[in-house]
C-alpha cells in the first residue's frame, strides 16, 4: 500500500509543489484592466469600453461603453453609427472576441488575387 502511495506522489508532485504552482490563465486581461478594448458578441455585435472587472467565467465590466451599430441594408457590415450604453456588464458565454482597441486597425484581404 505505502509504495502505491508512493508512485502516486511521484507522478502528481507533493502537495507543497501544488501550492507553489499558480493556476496559469489562458486569457490574462489584467493588463487590460482601466484600457479601452473592443469586444465581439455572438449575433455580431460590437462594443468598446474601459475595462473595469472581470471574472474566470470571462463576464466583464465595461465603463464608458459604446456600441457600433450595424448597418441596416447589409446586417454583416458596420455602419458609422454609435450609440452610447454607459457602464456595461457583459455574460461571458456572448464573448467571441476581446481586444485593445489601440491594437486594432484593418488590413487589404491577403488572399484576393490581383486581376
Amino acid at each position: 500500500m505505502a509504495s502505491k502511495i508512493e508512485k502516486s506522489t511521484q507522478a502528481t508532485g507533493s502537495p507543497a509543489d501544488l501550492k507553489e504552482k499558480k493556476k496559469e490563465r489562458i486569457l490574462d486581461l489584467s493588463r487590460y484592466m482601466d484600457k479601452l478594448i473592443r469586444v465581439k458578441f455572438t449575433g455580431g455585435r460590437e462594443a468598446a469600453g474601459i475595462l473595469k472587472g472581470y471574472d474566470p467565467l470571462l463576464n466583464i465590466v465595461l465603463d464608458n461603453t459604446v456600441e457600433y451599430l450595424r448597418d441596416s441594408e447589409d446586417s454583416f457590415k458596420l455602419s458609422e453609427d454609435t450609440r452610447q450604453l454607459g457602464l456595461v456588464v457583459c455574460r461571458g458565454t456572448a464573448v467571441v472576441l476581446i481586444c485593445p482597441a489601440d491594437g486594432m486597425e484593418a488590413i487589404p484581404n491577403p488572399f484576393i488575387q490581383p486581376e
